[in-house]
């Protein structure tokens, strides 16, 4: 199955080291909407380690928040359809700054609702302004990766981990001397002036340009095969689910694996998920140097059997510092699968194939923390987090299957 935005030059360099290549400088669109991708993340840490506060706030039970937060994902869901169409019309970057905007705006509203209702309308409005923004900031990167004909996704998701560990940390720091009021508005603000500065260099820059011969083939490929395209995007789609199910999984039950079935202490426990999501940070960042040497194929097939890996050793492992070892091997192995993975839907099916792959992703993020609860309850929750194990092998052997130049799935 062809991949519409490429050559068959390119699509063997996703399969094969390429050798010989330059380092290119980077150019300012890359820098501002790497900023974007960062001030995302930071806004969402933000608002995640506020939330004990706003639930006090609401008087709302878990069952009323899990209600609430579930909001979030209603209105990113609902949004991300909509605006991969929006992009088609008025472009990724114009797209990109608004929903942004839109987010910075959300993010202090959660610190003034005073009852679980109000908390749930105003966490539609977050949500979509944070499926809004993942979905024309990936657009817009894919149209960059397009003109430079290197495989940097990845960095733009390394800004992502990166904003969010800095909005985290600051965010735990301000958590005894600012309110969640002042803390939100705060962040709030710097989203603004972020988007207003990036937003100012991302418009003026010249939009990506692709050589007339390039461009012919992405239109003999989009008018030859719609209906691959469109299945080649699922699969990355379902390839980016499986990534998320195991992000959302981690998030939510790494350090109570550390405390009830390794009896680590509190703190320890803590630096459980920290250590998964630095090590996924790193591996971002390392991302495009890989994708060059190795091919983006086999880093997304080693990746997901890395995490396989990791996973079962820190599921079963009964010693604190090996499950640690294998959080950092989970978080190395998914790091590069979900932005390696949006890229290729982008490239095969433009902003919808983007918004399609994210909600898919996004469905994986949502489905991972109550399956895990489920299965727990009914097993054992070592026994049920070997399903991420399962899910990440899955995500490699996806990418592999779809990769380009695979007769009747990749082209």
């Amino acid at each position: 199955m062809p991949l519409l935005n490429k050559t068959s030059a390119r699509s063997e360099a996703h399969n094969h080291p390429i050798g010989g290549l330059k380092p290119r400088t980077w150019s300012a669109a890359r820098i501002a909407l790497t900023a974007f991708f960062a001030v995302d993340g930071f806004l969402f840490a933000a608002w995640v380690v506020r939330i004990p506060d706003v639930r006090a706030q609401v008087s709302a039970s878990h069952s009323a928040l899990g209600l609430a937060l579930l909001c979030i994902s209603a209105g990113a869901v609902a949004t991300m359809a909509v605006i991969g169409r929006l992009c088609v019309r008025y472009g990724a970057r114009p797209v990109t700054v608004a929903s942004l905007a839109l987010l910075s705006l959300a993010v202090p509203l959660p610190a003034h609702t005073h009852s679980v209702l109000s908390l749930g309308a105003v966490l539609l409005l977050f949500g979509a302004g944070y499926g809004a923004a993942n979905v024309s900031m990936n657009s817009a990167a894919v149209d960059l990766v397009a003109e430079l004909d290197r495989p940097v996704m990845p960095s733009f998701h390394a800004g992502y981990s990166l904003g969010g560990l800095l909005g985290a940390a600051i965010g735990g720091l301000l958590a005894g001397p600012l309110s969640a009021a002042w803390a939100l508005a705060l962040s709030g603000g710097l989203g603004l002036l972020v988007t207003a500065l990036a937003g100012a260099v991302l418009l003026r820059s010249p939009a990506p340009s692709l050589p007339a011969a390039k461009a012919r083939t992405i239109r003999q490929r989009s008018t030859s095969s719609p209906r691959n395209a469109r299945l080649l995007v699922v699969l990355l789609g379902l390839t980016a689910l499986c990534t998320a199910y195991g992000e959302g999984a981690l998030a939510d039950w790494a350090t109570l694996h550390l405390t009830d079935d390794v009896h680590a202490s509190a703190g320890l426990a803590a630096t459980g998920y920290a250590a998964y999501a630095f090590a996924m940070t790193a591996g971002r960042v390392s991302g495009t140097w890989l994708s060059i040497r190795l091919g983006q194929t086999r880093v997304m097939l080693a990746g997901g059997l890395t995490a396989c890996t990791g996973m079962l050793i820190a599921s079963l492992a009964p010693s604190v510092p090996v499950v640690l070892a294998g959080f950092v091997l989970v978080g190395i192995g998914l790091a590069n699968i979900f932005p390696l993975a949006i890229a290729r839907a982008g490239a095969a099916g433009g902003p919808q194939g983007v918004a399609t792959a994210s909600t898919l992703g996004y469905a994986g993020m949502l489905i991972g923390p109550p399956v895990i609860g489920f299965l727990a309850d009914a097993a054992s929750l070592p026994v049920a987090l070997t399903t991420v194990a399962g899910a990440s092998a899955l995500a490699g052997l996806l990418a592999f299957a779809v990769r380009p130049g695979q007769r009747g799935a990749a082209g």
